[in-house]
């Protein structure tokens, strides 16, 4: 056991988009900062911790637990790589770091996917299909379909957050009340598919099914704790997105009264607030 806990592996394959991404991000936050408009401290320490948290999951004993050990290890490895590193990766971006990318027409079309009725189909269609049993075991035995699976956790975490943080603009229509019954939604997905882990009285899974137990846990109660992972990571990450929002709406009331009694357009108070542009507005006027 105290092989497993201390095995790391630094596979170049798996690391080496981590560090490119990592040293993309380095040169264009000193380009911005040569300019004049650093990136804020908050967005870059948000961006490491998203790096960290890939390295945690694609390079610490987590990853060889659950390719090897245990359902509930591989289900942390998912929700590192499939929501909280997107979240934090997304949540250290701006537009000025992604101007560049922004300008290319293939990623300009990338776009349609900030639009909350894509991102979610997208995100929930690929959480419940990978974990179809001839899928999910598929990627515990075969390295090339694992590889495939992470890929498409990860683009599905960033999907999924895409409309939330606008990182690229959402629809207008989808201000912070409508982000809060979106997080409830993607929530609520994710809790029913919890749920049939953690109350299934047959383990899903042939690959994780021993018959005996490892580390004192029987395999259904392995499927359980799988379970539970998914449900306090999702609801931790839920309430303080909930918070930040309820928070933020409160704010943008003030705000949008404040600048709508000075007499200015109603459209442009909306997005002004919005985006944070409020003060450059009332500057303006």
């Amino acid at each position: 056991m105290v092989g497993v806990l201390t095995d790391w592996t630094l596979d170049p394959l798996q690391l080496a988009p981590v560090v490119l991404a990592g040293v993309a991000y380095a040169m264009r936050a000193r380009t911005l900062r040569l300019r004049g408009t650093p990136m804020p401290t908050w967005r870059v320490l948000l961006f490491a911790t998203g790096l960290g948290l890939l390295l945690l999951a694609l390079a610490s004993p987590i990853a060889a637990i659950g390719e090897d050990e245990l359902f509930s290890f591989h289900m942390l490895q998912h929700v590192l790589i499939g929501d909280l590193a997107p979240l934090c990766l997304l949540a250290g971006l701006n537009g000025p770091m992604l101007r560049p990318l922004l300008a290319l027409r293939p990623v300009e079309r990338l776009r349609v996917l900030a639009n909350p009725v894509v991102a979610l189909p997208i995100w929930a269609v690929n959480l419940y299909v990978w974990h179809l049993p001839f899928l999910y075991e598929a990627a515990v035995e075969h390295s090339v379909v694992h590889a495939l699976e992470h890929i498409c956790f990860f683009s599905a975490g960033i999907v999924a957050w895409l409309p939330v943080l606008e990182t690229l603009p959402a629809p207008e229509w989808f201000g912070t009340g409508p982000k809060l019954a979106y997080i409830a939604i993607v929530r609520l997905v994710e809790t029913l598919l919890g749920n049939v882990f953690i109350w299934s009285g047959a383990v899903f899974y042939g690959v994780y099914d021993r018959g005996d137990e490892l580390w004192g846990i029987s395999p259904l109660q392995d499927q359980g704790l799988a379970g539970a992972v998914m449900m306090i990571e999702g609801s931790l990450v839920t309430i303080t997105a909930l918070a930040w929002l309820f928070l933020r709406l409160a704010q943008e009331g003030e705000l949008r009264q404040e600048l709508l009694e000075r007499g200015l357009d109603p459209r442009a108070v909306r997005r002004a607030v919005r985006y944070g542009r409020a003060q450059e507005l009332a500057e303006r006027r």
